[in-house]
């Protein structure tokens, strides 16, 4: 079992869903990123999603895309990047860590060599935001190889067929968009769509998370009364780094209270997954 399925199964006896913060490794800076990684993890994240920094992050809006504008300004590199990982790695050994990246950068030097640099790393799943599922057997064929989970995204209007395709190529969890569009808190999250989790459910996909527009405890419940075993939080996050990062100490504060307020809407949640084995 992974650490994935063994988080979900955690989870589902304490009546909880999933809260997972997104940030942007590097940000502001290689340092102060560890800092407030850590500081996610011990105020209550259930996992990581990190995004390696990248000058062109085209599913991202104002918020994110600021992000790595500071990581890559700070001059972050993806050693750099990986390292971070790999110390959060060595300090939390079950946490699931997943990385967001985009197509062009796990072509350097190759996708062998990528997925390679992830596991040592430490790495569970990699997302690339930029492949669909009909582009996708390369990278899942490459990740599977290295011991990487492949995880795809499911946009809100996809088709039977193609949630099913999503569902049998991804591992770990399914990253279920709340909407179209880039990411963003000034973007409400729309109304989960709760037939859209039913067709994953029906096709014994991995748990889907929702992200894209969360950003208040109310819309937490809302996308696990839908059905989703948990949510992704970015822009919202990211956020408060960009408000805070030059005061070292309330930035710990506000992420801690951010984090701990938003993981307690996870509680009373009966996962209605059936969790299988990936």
């Amino acid at each position: 079992m992974n650490r994935y399925h063994l988080l979900f199964q955690r989870l589902q006896q304490r009546q909880q869903g999933a809260f997972i913060p997104f940030v942007t490794l590097g940000d502001p800076n290689p340092e102060l990123s560890l800092t407030i990684i850590d500081t996610l993890v011990r105020a209550g994240a259930d996992g990581l999603e990190l995004g390696l920094p990248f000058s062109d992050p085209v599913a991202d809006g104002a918020t994110i895309q600021a992000a790595n504008i500071r990581a890559l300004a700070s001059g972050t590199t993806r050693q750099q990047a990986l390292a971070i990982v790999q110390t959060i790695r060595a300090r939390y050994p079950d946490l699931p860590i997943g990385l967001l990246v985009y197509a062009n950068i796990t072509l350097t030097p190759n996708l062998d060599a990528f997925y390679q640099q992830c596991a040592v790393a430490g790495v569970d799943s990699v997302l690339i935001a930029d492949v669909p599922v009909r582009s996708a057997q390369p990278f899942i064929v490459a990740a599977q190889r290295a011991g990487i989970a492949p995880v795809l995204i499911a946009p809100p209007d996809a088709s039977t067929a193609t949630l099913t395709d999503i569902a049998h190529c991804s591992e770990g969890y399914v990253y279920l968009l709340s909407r179209a569009g880039v990411t963003g808190a000034e973007q409400a999250m729309a109304a989960p769509t709760a037939q859209t989790i039913a067709q994953l459910q029906a096709v014994r996909s991995a748990p889907p998370l929702l992200g894209f527009g969360i950003s208040t405890p109310t819309q937490v419940k809302s996308a696990l009364a839908a059905g989703a075993a948990g949510v992704i939080v970015g822009s919202a996050v990211v956020d408060l780094i960009a408000a805070h990062y030059h005061d070292q100490q309330l930035l710990v504060a506000e992420l801690t209270h951010f984090v701990q307020t938003m993981k307690q809407a996870t509680n009373n949640h009966v996962m209605p997954l059936p969790l299988t084995q990936i």
